[in-house]
């Protein structure tokens, strides 16, 4: 049975790992950007923030090297301590009056350094506990529980947020971290473990860019990840706070509920997906899922009802759970044990299109309103999508 395997040891253990930091995760996203509105009042900001958490994500090919080289659940604990020690430190700031807005952007960055590391880790370490047929239930059940953290997360941060400030939102966040730290110390993975190399760590990366550029339907299912955070991402995450205030006329509560409900969605699309015992036609559905979140985007944007744009979400949720889980059954299916810590490390470095499409949604935000600049995003995703989807027929045939 697909679920069964959430009673295995140490699969459950990473997974209720990436649970708790996943909350942490999604309440900073809630906190952070709501934080960065009331303190400058600048949508632009806001997109800069969102661009700062993952600004040092180039360097994530070289994370997905250390997650082949050394133990994942090492890795991941101490990514986790980190990511507390960085809340801890805006907690006290806060606390003691002393904190300015550079400083919000300096320890993002430095949550941002630390948590590239945790998907190279995380997911191949999820992978490791489960044989090979599994994995891809595997998969989705780890996606299952990013979703749960988007529903607990924003609730929770928007809620914290309104009676005790971001200084009782980041202290809860720093506890959640640690706590995923100790999980994944307690995990006891069997993996593929590669024999000693005389290569550096620049020649192991060349090795895994040069695997990836043999095969299609990787960097194919690269490029997805590239465009869906270039135009996809920035929607929940940059332009939701701008329409909770200027559009729904909301408060930092109804932002929790929007990003809520967004995840409500996507654990329905990743329990459906971990369901299926045999997934097929991974390429196609992928290549549709991407046309349905976007096009929600567009039906999202043009309403001003909050219960509206509540069911609107709950469609873009689970439209936006099946590319993930779609994007990473492709990887896993494709690439072997040995080069999985590099192919989740570019799969991160796809990530870094977020931090341009932050940016640019942000400015749209500022010169021509929230509506316009998801509306720009929804096209621009389904025009790039259409045409990887020509360029690399192969993905079609997954």
């Amino acid at each position: 049975r697909p679920l069964s395997i959430l009673t295995q040891r140490n699969f459950s253990l990473v997974w209720l790992s990436l649970v708790l930091v996943g909350i942490g995760s999604q309440m900073e996203t809630v906190v952070l950007g709501w934080f960065i509105l009331t303190l400058t009042n600048s949508p632009f900001l806001v997109g800069l923030a969102t661009s700062t958490r993952i600004a040092a994500n180039f360097l994530a090919v070289f994370a997905g090297v250390l997650a082949d080289r050394m133990p994942r659940q090492i890795l991941l604990a101490i990514v986790e301590f980190i990511a507390c020690i960085v809340s801890l430190v805006m907690v006290v700031l806060i606390v003691t009056g002393n904190l300015e807005v550079w400083q919000i952007f300096a320890l993002t960055l430095a949550g941002g350094l630390a948590r590239m590391f945790h998907m190279p880790a995380g997911q191949s370490l999820a992978a490791d506990t489960l044989p090979q047929e599994r994995v891809s239930n595997g998969l989705a059940l780890t996606n299952a529980a990013m979703n749960i953290s988007t529903i607990i997360g924003p609730l929770i941060g928007g809620w914290l947020f309104q009676m005790y400030g971001p200084q009782g939102a980041y202290l809860l966040i720093a506890i959640l971290n640690f706590s995923g730290g100790v999980c994944a110390l307690m995990v006891r993975a069997n993996r593929f473990i590669s024999k000693e190399r005389k290569e550096s760590v620049i020649q192991t990366t060349l090795e895994g860019f040069r695997y990836v550029k043999r095969e299609q339907v990787l960097w194919a299912a690269l490029l997805v990840a590239a465009i869906i955070n270039l135009t996809g991402f920035p929607f929940h995450t940059t332009l939701m706070p701008i329409f909770a205030r200027d559009i729904l006329d909301v408060g930092s509560t109804g932002l929790g509920g929007l990003v809520s409900m967004f995840g409500v969605g996507a654990l329905i699309g990743s329990i459906v997906l971990a369901l299926l015992p045999n997934l097929k036609h991974t390429g196609v559905l992928l290549i549709l899922a991407v046309c349905v979140w976007h096009g929600t985007m567009i039906l999202f944007s043009v309403s001003s009802v909050y219960l509206v744009s509540l069911a609107i979400l709950l469609i873009t949720g689970m439209a936006f759970s099946s590319t993930l889980v779609l994007i990473m059954t492709v990887l896993f299916r494709t690439a072997p044990p040995e080069f999985r810590g590099r192919i989740m490390g570019l799969r991160v470095f796809a990530i870094y299109a977020h931090s341009f499409g932050s940016l640019h949604s942000g400015a749209w935000a500022s010169f021509m309103g929230a509506p316009w600049a998801a509306g720009i995003n929804a096209v621009l995703g389904v025009g790039l999508t259409g045409l990887l989807s020509v360029i690399a027929p192969r993905l079609r045939k997954v």
